[in-house]
């Protein structure tokens, strides 16, 4: 393979977003910067789709809201990433067509895969190894693979080419004069693509004088010799978030992804007045005022009768209950059940246990109220530490650190393997899933592997699944050990029961049921014959104060209740989760001005 020179002048090119989208080229290989809804290049992409880019290579971990809007444009013609979704507004669509009627090729990778072939490119080798994802087979999916003895020790390991990029467009929040980018809290994969990538393209909030970036906490900063070309562009992220700037716009986006009238990318531009001030003052609420607006919400003289629990909720609980003291549990990429299962176990028996979130982004955050608009910055104020995903999967992940990623699965087998790339149609053809993200990799690295199914049914829990994109390979301790991984549960909860993985058969086994479920009612919603352990129980609800504290502390906008609900219910839902937040953060803004003027009154 031939290699592109990936050395840069010390001193990048001041421009503005037209001049940034004119060095893009037609066929580049292409990628994106920033995190889900956080750090992303809206309007540099924008500017890019609408100078008429075509034949773009797009290459990120993530696909997402700025792959609908190229796909929007016809921008793209090829698909590398792990992962597409909308988080919490579900599959994107342009994603899905495109997959689903083979338009585009797209190849799905591995986490650990790209990473390492990003890092392949950056360090300017052929190649580099990964541990192969055993039980998985997703290895065939990824683009030039190859398993081959270790050069040492002889052991079958994965080696996958150097991954080139020859454009990278990201947004970060400052700038000095010389050129250096700063960008604070987590930084996804964006340290390792900039290694890769022959032109690096940044938007920023603002453009500082030389050495004020070193007045900054936690951050990280591509020095400028990293740097192509700078354009300072407030708002660029918009309707994303750009910490401490502004948070993100849930409110906006899901009017965005709902208006099917308008093009995508006008209903995500910025107005022209700019970013409204109400996400503005939302970045600037800390989580001491959260905590108390949740704390007076609580009041035992507001509060409605207790209902009884839930399923999400026994769930919850039931989840929580597998954490302890000496659990490190990293939330996944869109699994607001197994967030909240952190907070809760954090909150009550488990005060010693390590949460990650954003992907591992933010590291051993507090178990603040999980409050859509605010729950970046609250974690990002509240973390031990800020990590990009590149350094956290050499440092946690590949080294077992990780005892707990619990994931929404949406079809699981027999063996507990696992299928979020694409379910067959009886009528033909297949529906697009979002991806594996990492769990294919780490799915044998953590020293638990717990998974969730929110609707048991023959079609969700069944015999084989089409694709195993994860699957517990290495089960034992005789075939973990010699990996270095730790041995804990394998277990999978739905809305019916709890199965375990158990070693010997290699099959899943049922041995707890939810409260008022029959055995018979597990047996008729499950695609294979089961099993039933032989101390199987059933389950009892969490009692009044774990409730009380789950709905009004740990997750008072009921977050939980998306994965439980149909697309028909989602919408409703939605409008109600979206309604309570912006309440919420009124509130928290009213208290925190209240806080300023009680201060300046004592001065």
């Amino acid at each position: 393979m031939s290699r592109i020179s990936l050395v840069k002048p010390n001193s990048p090119l001041f421009t503005d977003l037209a001049g940034l989208a004119g060095l893009v080229r037609d066929r580049d290989v292409f990628g994106v910067g920033g995190h889900h809804f956080a750090r992303l290049p809206i309007a540099l992409i924008n500017a890019i789709t609408g100078r008429g880019a075509k034949g773009l290579r797009y290459v990120s971990w993530a696909g997402g809201l700025p792959l609908e809007l190229l796909l929007e444009a016809e921008a793209v013609t090829e698909i590398d990433t792990c992962f597409s979704s909308l988080d919490i507004f579900g599959l994107p669509p342009r994603f899905r067509k495109a997959a689903e009627t083979t338009a585009l090729p797209v190849r799905d990778w591995t986490a650990l895969a790209m990473i390492q072939a990003l890092r392949a490119a950056q360090q300017n080798l052929p190649s580099l190894p990964f541990q192969p994802p055993a039980g998985s087979e997703m290895l065939a999916r990824v683009p030039g693979v190859k398993l081959a003895p270790d050069a040492i020790d002889g052991e079958v390991t994965a080696f996958v080419p150097a991954l080139r990029l020859d454009t990278l467009v990201l947004h970060a929040q400052r700038a000095d004069e010389s050129g250096n980018v700063q960008i604070l809290g987590p930084r996804a994969l964006d340290v390792a693509m900039v290694g890769a990538a022959r032109q690096v393209l940044v938007t920023v909030e603002e453009i500082v004088p030389v050495g004020a970036l070193a007045q900054a906490g936690r951050q990280t900063v591509l020095t400028r010799n990293q740097v192509t070309a700078i354009a300072l562009a407030p708002g660029a992220a918009y309707p994303t978030s750009c910490l401490p700037f502004y948070v993100t716009d849930y409110a906006r986006l899901s009017q965005a992804f709902g208006d099917t009238g308008r093009r995508l990318s006008q209903s995500v531009s910025a107005p022209v007045e700019g970013v409204p001030a109400e996400v503005v003052r939302a970045a600037k609420i800390d989580a001491a005022t959260v905590n108390a607006v949740a704390a007076d919400i609580a009041s035992p003289a507001i509060l409605p009768a207790p209902a009884p629990a839930s399923i999400d909720e026994i769930l919850a609980a039931r989840i929580a209950a597998e954490l302890d003291d000496d659990s490190f549990a990293s939330a996944g990429a869109v699994s607001p059940l197994a967030n909240v299962a952190y907070r809760l176990a954090k909150a009550t028996h488990a005060p010693g246990m390590m949460i990650a979130t954003m992907s591992c982004g933010h590291l051993d955050v507090a178990p603040s109220p999980m409050i859509l608009s605010l729950l970046e910055s609250l974690d990002g104020e509240t973390a031990a530490a800020h990590a990009g995903g590149d350094d956290t999967y050499s440092t946690y992940y590949q080294a077992g650190a990780v005892t707990h990623e619990i994931v929404a699965a949406a079809k699981v087998d027999r063996r507990g393997r696992v299928n979020t790339i694409a379910i067959d149609k009886p009528s033909g053809g297949f529906i697009r899933l979002p991806g594996q993200g990492g769990m294919a990799d780490v799915a044998n690295m953590h020293r638990d592997y717990l998974l969730y199914v929110p609707r048991h049914s023959p079609l969700s829990v069944v015999d084989d699944v089409e694709i195993a994109s994860s699957a517990r390979g290495l089960l034992t301790e005789a075939e973990r050990s010699p990996h270095g991984y730790r041995t804990g549960r394998s277990l999978v909860f739905t809305d019916l029961c709890v199965f375990r993985l158990d070693s010997e058969t290699r099959q899943l086994v049922i041995i707890e049921t939810m409260p008022g479920v029959t055995l018979e009612h597990v047996r008729e919603a499950t695609g294979f014959p089961v099993s039933v352990d032989p101390e199987c129980r059933s389950l009892r609800a969490p009692d009044t104060d774990v409730l009380a504290l789950l709905r009004n502390r740990i997750d008072p906008l009921g977050l939980r209740r998306l994965e439980f609900v149909n697309a028909k219910g989602r919408t409703a839902l939605l409008s109600e989760i979206l309604g309570l937040d912006s309440e919420f953060v009124d509130r928290c803004i009213q208290g925190s001005a209240a806080a300023r003027s009680h201060a300046q009154a004592r001065r």
